[in-house]
């Protein structure tokens, strides 16, 4: 009689079709299937383990960022199995495999009780053991619905192969890695920490019953799952942990269908931007340029001192820290994190407006080229510039016009104009070639396209270009590009960053001593402002437009720092400047950097010579100054006579529209005359008729084509512009003024 014989009554032919679904199946052969043959050793197969994650770690190997780069699965480290919680292994070896420590692969106990409860009529279970699913993993044939004969045949075959090569504490550490459990988490590591946030050997019998419950059912409901764990809990006498096991469970299954992200202390968030840049295989493990400790100081300090200017309308900042001699980056904070609304965006990299951080290099360039010294007089007066764009009308900070003073001072205490006539001595051309020598390739037009205003700092360029080009003048004013690894190539975008000699060395000098002039910057900055730190160090601010950005750059002898306020989207700050808004996180990591190390000011290299200059008129005392060799002086005088009188306002080639819905007493055009001895006394003439006198004028314009003069009270000419009044002709108001084209300030008609 055949296995299959119809002659069979059909209680027994339905049983035996029961029993052939059975592993018992592998009892009938006399030889193991032939994909047995083809299992690997424990070596090759943990060898081959690939986390899903990849690492980016500090200088020292601490873990910085942990960043997944395989969607498919999430698989953690590898986890040996004296690192996993004795109480999963004990009810994982209840729930699938209870004599997993006396079979040899095949648990013929479990097979006998099968076989029996099929002929009996009750329901199909299986008796597969752990090395034989271990090898259905191993084969590719577990967790894919493939439940036939042959395919248990090949799992009991292999099981029984395994069990001669590998050694049983081997067997359940790769089964305990191999296993899907729940979702997208296969292995231990990764379920643990999904589901509990806990590495494997930190869960309780509690935790342990549930995950052994899934083993069974990755994808059972949470009340599936409770039952079977409360069953587990039982068979080891701990069934008061079984209340409340069901609620567990639909909160920690809820947790983990949410992608929660785990805490920091399983999966480290400190660099999310650089690894971005740097990791891109799973599994990958890369050693950075960067120290934990800085960084995690720089991104609290950003943080901290952002919650401080809430109510100001910054939330967003990047920081980044660099060694002047190897150029290795030792912190990037691309943002503040949770309280951006863009923290994606990896501000380090993104081009902002500079802001007055770039006059270093303008100054340093006009010293370079001889032009200037750094006691040079430079005027700092009102100045409307002509543009393609229109009237280019430049303002110093707070406002005030300071006169005359000299370049230290000037650059020390960040002024405007100053700036802006220097631009025009060097041309912004030659400027803007100067900072791309200096690696900030950002400025990547023309001068021209940026006009004069790019002395005030109207080119885009990213927080590590700026804070690469102040390293480059603690390096003499060579520029070599930032390192961000430990080994390997760099990223194409430092590299690029490279630049060259940007300023001669002792121009490059001589610009850090005035950086680091505590007596020049106390006219704007005060003797007691962030910008003053315990040992030597050289700093500059900025800040944009609007207060869009707010900056703070600087270096002691060792390390440079660069701070960036403001908002991802480019939103204005309210009253955050420089000084308030960057500049104390550049404070609290100078402070830390310069603990135990001394920051000396640097040796003048050979080309710079000091003396003594005094001022005249004496705007200044005298002091000890810094000259490149050739240029030094013993006195600043200010050449030539006493200054001409000029006109401030309107400049040259000026055009004006009327509009004729604004009544014509609110179009009048104030003219304006440069302060200079003879501006009291001076005439205003139109088209050759004069309009009066006095300093300023306020004139009714009418439609055409003019040419207003200015003359001293001789008669000799001060100056001449030409102005195009577009519009309707208009009357203009009944005014006591004579001529009636005028009215002096503060006659007013009636």
């Amino acid at each position: 009689m055949g296995i299959g014989g119809a002659g069979l009554p059909g209680r027994f032919r339905a049983a035996l079709m029961r029993l052939a679904a059975l592993p018992v199946a592998t009892a009938l052969l006399l030889t193991p299937a032939p994909a047995a043959a083809a299992l690997p050793g424990f070596a090759e197969v943990k060898a081959a383990w690939r986390s899903s994650e990849a690492w980016l770690l500090d200088r020292h190997g601490e873990p910085l960022q942990r960043l997944r780069l395989d969607p498919r699965v999430r698989r953690l480290a590898w986890v040996p199995l004296a690192e996993v919680s004795p109480a999963l292994q004990r009810s994982l070896l209840l729930s699938e495999d209870r004599r997993f420590l006396e079979h040899s692969g095949i648990d013929w106990r479990a097979v006998g009780s099968a076989l029996g409860e099929a002929a009996s009529g009750g329901p199909l279970r299986g008796a597969s053991t752990i090395s034989m699913q271990l090898a259905g993993l191993l084969a590719g044939t577990a967790g894919q619905g493939r439940r036939g004969l042959i395919d248990k045949l090949d799992q009991a075959g292999g099981a029984l192969a395994l069990e001669r090569h590998w050694t049983k504490p081997q067997i359940l550490e790769a089964y305990l890695n191999l296993l899907p459990l729940r979702g997208e988490a296969v292995g231990i590591g990764a379920a643990a920490e999904q589901l509990f946030g806990k590495l494997p050997i930190g869960l309780d019998a509690a935790e342990g019953a549930l995950l052994a419950a899934l083993a069974r059912g990755p994808n059972a409901p949470p009340p599936r799952v409770a039952q079977r764990a409360c069953l587990l809990l039982r068979e080891q006498g701990l069934q008061a942990l079984c209340g409340g096991l069901e609620g567990r469970a639909q909160a920690v299954f809820s947790r983990a269908a949410s992608g929660a992200p785990a805490s920091e202390d399983l999966a480290p968030q400190l660099a999310p931007h650089l690894a971005r840049q740097l990791l891109t295989e799973p599994g990958q493990r890369l050693r950075s340029t960067l120290d934990a400790e800085l960084q995690r100081l720089a991104r609290d300090a950003l943080r901290r001192h952002l919650r401080e200017l809430a109510d100001r309308g910054a939330t967003d900042g990047a920081v980044v820290v660099l060694d002047n001699a190897s150029g290795e980056v030792l912190a990037w904070v691309g943002s503040s994190g949770p309280l951006s609304a863009a923290s994606e965006v990896d501000a380090v990299l993104a081009p902002r407006q500079a802001g007055s951080t770039l006059k270093p290099f303008l100054y340093g360039l006009a010293i370079d080229e001889r032009r200037l010294t750094a006691a040079s007089w430079l005027e700092d007066r009102a100045a409307d510039l002509p543009t393609d764009a229109g009237l280019y009308l430049p303002q110093n900070h707070d406002r005030q016009f300071r006169g005359w003073v000299s370049l230290r001072v000037a650059l020390a205490s960040s002024l405007n104009l100053p700036a802006v006539r220097v631009a025009g001595m060097v041309t912004p051309d030659a400027m803007a070639r100067t900072l791309r020598r200096l690696g900030m390739i950002s400025v990547d037009k023309p001068g021209d396209h940026y006009g004069p205003s790019l002395a005030l700092g109207s080119a885009d360029v990213s927080l590590i270009e700026l804070a690469n080009a102040y390293r480059a003048l603690a390096n003499g004013g060579r520029a070599s590009a930032p390192i961000v690894r430990r080994q390997g190539p760099q990223p194409a975008r430092l590299s690029a960053l490279g630049g060259g000699r940007g300023l001669g060395e002792s121009a490059a000098f001589i610009i850090t001593d005035i950086l680091a002039d505590r007596d020049a910057r106390a006219a704007s900055f005060g003797w007691d402002s962030p910008l003053v730190t315990r040992q030597w160090s050289a700093v500059k601010t900025g800040t944009s437009k609007d207060m869009r950005d707010s900056w703070c750059l600087g270096f002691s002898r060792q390390h440079t720092v660069g701070v960036w306020v403001g908002n991802a989207a480019g939103e204005p700050m309210r009253q955050v400047t420089g000084v308030r808004g960057a500049a104390p996180v550049w404070a609290e990591l100078m402070a830390h950097l310069q603990r135990g190390a001394g920051s000396t000011p640097p040796p003048a290299p050979a080309g710079v010579l000091r003396q003594t200059v005094s001022f005249e008129p004496p705007k200044e005392p005298p002091r000890s100054e810094y000259f490149l060799r050739g240029t030094e002086q013993r006195a600043i005088r200010l050449a030539g006579a006493p200054h001409r009188a000029g006109i401030a306002y309107p400049p040259d080639q000026t055009r004006i529209a009327l509009d004729p819905d604004i009544p014509p007493d609110n179009q009048r055009v104030l003219l304006r005359a440069q302060p200079g001895p003879q501006a009291g006394a001076a005439r205003w003439l139109l088209n050759g008729r004069e309009l009066g006198r006095g300093p300023q004028l306020a004139w009714f314009p009418q439609p055409g084509v003019h040419r207003i003069a200015l003359r001293a009270a001789d008669g000799s000419l001060l100056d001449e512009v030409g102005v195009e009044v577009r519009g309707a002709r208009r009357v203009g108001p009944t005014s006591p003024c004579q001529p009636p084209t005028a009215c002096p300030p503060g006659a007013r008609p009636p």
